[in-house]
């Protein structure tokens, strides 16, 4: 079926529903950290060392404000500065192995919450979940690619 084939408001209906369970499912997310930190470092894990500034555009912050977070999660042990070897006048945020191991733990729990959640399902739902996979994949990757992109 193309996108022209869909009914009328069935993107705004999915996406209603994505966006309800990925709001709820913040919200169960463990408060030890902010938001935009967690997705900081889950950026890092994602792409590898960053300027402060193309942090600061792909979490949609400040750069003072994104300057102030990495202070915090450097004196947590979580990134690290480093030279740009390709530059030295640049410094790049790396994410320590404290780092890349918080961010592994959060994804884990992520998956087993949702995991929980499915078992309550039938076993038709399960199967038009398992469906739509492809889709869901194909949808986080445009996603990524367009939340790496710095906001003008």
């Amino acid at each position: 079926m193309s996108r022209q084939d869909t009914a009328p408001g069935a993107s705004a209906a999915i996406g209603a529903a994505l966006y309800g369970l990925a709001t709820r499912a913040a919200r169960r997310l463990p408060r030890d950290m902010s938001l935009t930190s967690a997705a900081t470092l889950a950026t890092l894990d994602r792409t590898g060392p960053r300027r402060i500034t193309d942090l600061a555009a792909v979490e949609g912050v400040t750069q003072p404000a994104m300057t102030a977070l990495v202070r915090v999660m450097e004196e947590s042990g979580l990134v690290e500065r480093r030279g740009d070897p390709s530059d030295k006048r640049v410094t790049l945020v790396c994410l320590t192995e404290a780092g890349a191991s918080y961010v592994r733990t959060r994804h884990q729990a992520g998956i087993h919450a949702f995991a929980r959640l499915i078992g309550g399902l039938t076993g038709a739902e399960v199967k038009a979940l398992v469906a739509a996979l492809p889709a869901l994949e194909h949808l986080a990757e445009l996603e990524s690619r367009d939340r790496e992109r710095p906001k003008r």
